[in-house]
């Protein structure tokens, strides 16, 4: 069973980092575990729109991919300029060596994995993702999955993969190999998101 080394120094953040492709549930794991651990949840993706006013596929559509990964990079230095967090990244967060030494240095990096097929089940009708709108989009995802999951395994402290398993028991499973504790008021309700 892999776990973390409970002694590093990056660990003095408290902050937790998802990253994986779009659809393994970063977002879904993200508030799950904040709730459980009573530490305060954001979404990257969440922070820029919040920072813009305009939503991803906006910024993609003017800015160009280009344009977001530059303000994706700014929001990931920022948040990880705070402690106690559980960070949910895009899933081309860790594109930019930047990005995956913030995010090293600055906290436990967790890799949640999963198959093309199950990222394809979860994200098929969601059109708020601007890499997906091809005629291909399965094969676009297997192409973004090929590319990225070498530097998601680079940077990932744990590797946790997703599968069928529940939220509420890969939640568990996840702070059971971070050797966090859960808060004993929180830890045995059901996840509601």
């Amino acid at each position: 069973m892999q776990t973390v080394d409970t002694a590093h120094p990056k660990r003095e953040s408290g902050n937790v980092v998802l990253v994986g492709m779009m659809g393994a549930g970063k977002t879904t794991v993200g508030k799950c575990l904040a709730r459980q651990l009573g530490k305060v949840f954001v979404d990257s993706d969440d922070e820029i729109q919040r920072r813009t006013g305009v939503s991803i596929p906006h910024i993609f559509e003017v800015e160009g991919e280009e344009g977001f990964r530059r303000r994706e990079s700014c929001a990931i230095h920022d948040l990880m300029q705070r402690n106690g967090l559980i960070l949910a990244t895009g899933g081309g967060a860790v594109i930019l060596p930047q990005n995956r030494i913030e995010m090293s240095d600055n906290g436990v990096v967790v890799y949640l994995k999963g198959s093309v097929h199950e990222l394809w089940q979860r994200t098929r009708h969601d059109r708020n993702r601007p890499l997906l709108q091809t005629a291909d989009p399965r094969a676009k995802l297997q192409e973004l999955l090929s590319q990225r999951d070498p530097l998601y395994t680079e940077v990932a402290d744990l590797i946790v993969h997703t599968g069928r398993q529940g939220v509420q028991t890969l939640v568990a499973e996840l702070i059971r190999k971070l050797g966090l504790q859960a808060n004993n008021t929180q830890a045995h309700e059901p996840c509601k998101l």
